[in-house]
Order: C-alpha cells, then structure tokens, then sequence
C-alpha cells in the first residue's frame, strides 16, 4: 500500500505544479490529468508498486500476455494461410512465453540469411521492444525501419513504433510517427480513418499541455 501512496503522492504533485507553477491553463487539466493517469495505469501493469526497489524475477504471466498479443496483432498483418519460416516460427513461440530475448536472437539468425523479410524485421523491432519493457532501443528502431523500407505500404512498422511511444509517454514522437504514416497511405487504406481519429486526440493534448510543446 506504502508504494501506490507514494506513486499517487507524485502524480498528485506533478498536477499540482503543472496547474499552477507552470500556469498550465484551465482548460489543459482534464487532457494534463488525463496524461498522468494513462502514465499510472501503464506503471501498474508494466511494474509492481508494492514490491521494495531490488532486483526481482520478472512477472512471467504478465510477459507472457504482452508476448501473445504481439504475436497475434503483427500476425493481422499478413496472409495465415502463407507458410512461415522456421526462424519466425521459433521465435514467436519464445515471444509468447515472454522470453523475448530468446525470440530476438532467433530473428536475428534468420535475418541474416532472409534479410528482405518484411514480416522478420517487424517481429524483431516488436521483441527488442518488448525485451526492453516498451522502450524504443536503437536496435529495434533500426528493425522497424528496415520493415518499413522493404513495403512502405505495410503500416505495420510505424502503427507499432508509435504505440511503443505512447506508451514510454513519447506523446510527440507518437503523434509524429502516425502522421508521418497517414501522409504515406492512400485515401482508402482501412486503417486510415482510426489514425487520424489517434492523431487528432493527441494533436488536441499537446495543444493543451505545454510541456509536451
């Protein structure tokens, strides 16, 4: 209980003086709350609160669940009924335990030999993702642009990379990473209208918050 007072103490603190020693301004402090309580809802499902500041083994169950549903999303993406090489077989089995260390380091060994595989380059921008709890390491940057130069036209790389940033609180970097897609789909793409809604919402808190101008 001690840890969620404290994480609760710090978000209230961090209102506090963005309302009023930053002068962030009234109509910013639904959208400002808003930021703070998406960061606070992150924070409990990637750590533990309650639990003392050393190192611990890492939440497998909640590794695993990440690990399945990134497999199953980049899946979406492409053609079930195409068979798929072993290395991308291998390694979404080692995403879906969570063991997404593992999963990279197959990737990679089939990347070497396959290195126009579109699909392959956006498993390993997601696993170095996830293997760093969300963050965008140079690495897996690297992968997603890879993906994206071998089929500008698939929105796999870049729907994903500004998810990873939405969630690190990268609010601009996300943003700009959506648009930057939306000004390369063609009118009709599916997922086109979803995007614009995505970005207009988050054009509307930078707008309103200062910090993230």
């Amino acid at each position: 209980m001690g840890g969620w007072l404290a994480v609760l103490s710090l978000t209230l603190v961090s209102f506090a003086l963005a309302a009023f020693l930053l002068r962030l301004p009234k109509e910013g402090f639904a959208v400002f709350g808003a930021v703070l309580l998406f960061g606070l809802v992150g924070y409990a499902w990637q750590g533990s609160p309650a639990q003392p500041g050393s190192p611990k083994e890492p939440d497998r169950a909640t590794e695993q669940q990440s690990g399945e549903e990134m497999v199953t999303a980049r899946q979406q993406l492409f053609d079930e009924a195409r068979a798929k090489p072993d290395y991308l077989v291998i390694s979404d089995g080692y995403a879906r335990k969570g063991r997404f260390d593992d999963a990279s380091a197959a990737l990679r060994r089939g990347l070497n030999d396959n290195p126009d595989h579109l699909e392959g380059w956006l498993a390993l921008g997601m696993a170095l993702t996830g293997h760093a709890d969300g963050n965008v390491t140079p690495a897996a940057f690297y992968a997603y642009g890879e993906a994206r130069d071998l089929d500008p036209a698939n929105p796999g790389a870049d729907f994903f990379l500004g998810f990873s940033f939405l969630q690190t609180g990268q609010i601009r970097a996300a943003r700009d990473t959506w648009a930057g897609l939306i000004e390369r789909s063609p009118q009709d793409a599916p997922w086109r209208e979803e995007l614009e809604s995505r970005v207009a919402r988050l054009d509307e808190m930078i707008a309103n918050a200062p910090m993230l101008q």
